[in-house]
């Protein structure tokens, strides 16, 4: 092996010693680097930290506390490239932006694709915007400007200016020439797009296509006419869908004119699809975003809003319960047993909502068979109520040896998971027909429902077979 090749395997030798068998950062390694910034030898920590890969780099600043984040930054400032913004937490991201100067951020943008560049300056305050921004190419800044007049999670701020569009009169060999010979071209690209005169997208042509087509074909023979094209003011996560029901690699993005002005690849779209996942799971909890990088009084503020909700639906139970202390007083175990009813009715409807949900946030479910869901979620709610009903009567009479308690809590079983099974399907359906996010609101109505009704069906039901008498 030559000398040449060494110092690369060197590198990945020691960039394997600071990962563990996750691929995630040593704990002993992070100390080691923190260390050496708290003793303020920041060439010990640039030493340390070079040989990491972009990804591993943007993890190290997230397993920094957040006070120690600028520091470690001021060592390390020459390895922080657009690369390793485009891999971090927007959080610590945010965090780095405000330690930094920015002629330095413009510098970063400039390395980035127009949609990572967004990424990094949206999210910063009008004034320091406008200095990055003036600080940028005047292309670079005409790029980014239009971005940000889009609205914020829609295509327009998704995707990239970067792209490859030739006539619909080239032959195959003309666009060889064109990208061999134009270096300014984006080097990241597998389609190519063909515009007609008004620079609308009439096809596109797969790389491999022209790389195995000879150079006299016309490249309006060889490009494919069927494509799917993304309105600029569309959601991204009807992006993510059409990407993911088709099957889609990249995909044009065109004006309200349908001009082409720019393209979506599917490594933006891996990222939406995760977040927009993860988004409507913390929802359904009220646990806002959920990021551990979270300012803490926002994360207070966020959790706090549906506690307080919470608080005030389980008020309302209460007062049902309220309405029946007089049987509950002359037969305690009333109140021993009433908790198992509107429990399992709330699981048992969380597990609803969640399939619910999921359907809508992916198209499965819309207008043409809502019906259908709701009789099927039905029949999965009787049955899984009888059998509920069943075990927890004959337990109740087993343990207790009151078969009328048995009878009664098996009725109040079915009927609250019948109700649990509906509510489920119901509720989110209403929401989303109302332009309202089901995975925000759901579960505090579905929990409400199935409590209610939990404690009203056992207590009416043991009032009218008279088991306080």
């Amino acid at each position: 092996m030559s000398e040449t090749e060494l110092p690369p395997v060197e590198a990945e030798d020691e960039t394997e010693d600071q990962l563990d068998e996750d691929d995630r950062l040593k704990p002993e390694f992070v100390r080691a680097v923190l260390d050496a910034v708290y003793a303020g030898d920041a060439e010990g920590a640039r030493a340390l930290v070079e040989p990491l890969h972009p990804a591993d780099i943007a993890d190290l600043f997230e397993l920094t506390p957040h006070e120690d984040r600028a520091d470690l930054a001021k060592a390390v400032t020459d390895l922080l490239d657009g690369d390793v913004f485009a891999e971090m937490n927007d959080y610590v991201r945010e965090d780095l932006i405000d330690a930094l100067e920015p002629h330095q951020i413009a510098d970063i943008a400039a390395e980035l694709d127009t949609d990572d560049a967004v990424a990094i300056i949206e999210d910063m305050d009008a004034e320091d915007q406008r200095e990055v921004l003036r600080a940028l190419d005047p292309d670079d800044r005409a790029a980014i400007e239009e971005a940000l007049s889009y609205p914020e999670e829609s295509a327009g701020r998704l995707m990239q200016r970067e792209l490859i569009a030739v006539p619909e009169h080239w032959r195959v060999g003309d666009v060889l020439d064109y990208l061999r010979t134009h270096e300014a071209l984006t080097t990241d690209f597998w389609e190519i797009y063909v515009v007609d005169p008004a620079h609308k997208p009439i096809g596109t042509c797969k790389l491999s296509w022209i790389l195995r087509t000879p150079r006299n074909i016309a490249i309006a023979d060889v490009m494919q006419r069927e494509q799917t094209l993304i309105p600029v003011d569309m959601d991204q996560e009807e992006v993510a869908l059409r990407f993911q029901k088709y099957a889609l690699i990249s995909a044009a993005v065109i004006d309200m004119n349908g001009r082409l002005v720019g393209m979506i690849t599917v490594d933006d779209i891996v990222h939406i699809i995760q977040q927009e996942a993860g988004e409507d799971i913390l929802r359904l909890s009220g646990a806002g975003e959920g990021d551990i990088n979270e300012p803490l009084l926002l994360t207070v503020r966020t959790r706090i809003l549906w506690l307080v909700v919470n608080l005030g639906t389980a008020m309302l139970a209460a007062s049902v319960v309220g309405l029946f202390q007089g049987e509950i007083g002359r037969f305690a175990l009333l109140a021993v047993l009433m908790p198992i009813v509107s429990g399992m009715g709330g699981n048992a409807g969380t597990q609803t909502l969640a399939v619910v949900v999921r359907a809508l946030a992916t198209n499965q479910l819309t207008s043409s068979n809502t019906a259908r869901m709701i009789f099927r979620e039905f029949r999965i709610a009787a049955a899984n109520g009888a059998m509920l009903g069943l075990l927890i009567g004959v337990g109740t009479f087993l343990i207790f040896g009151n078969a009328h308690l048995g009878i009664v809590i098996g009725l109040a079983m079915i009927i609250n998971n019948l109700i649990a099974g509906l509510s489920g399907v119901l509720i989110p359906v209403t929401l989303d027909r109302l332009d309202v996010d089901p995975a925000v609101s759901s579960a505090v109505f579905v929990t409400t429902m199935t409590d209610v009704m939990g404690f009203f069906s056992f207590l009416g039901l043991a009032t009218l077979w008279g088991l306080g008498a």
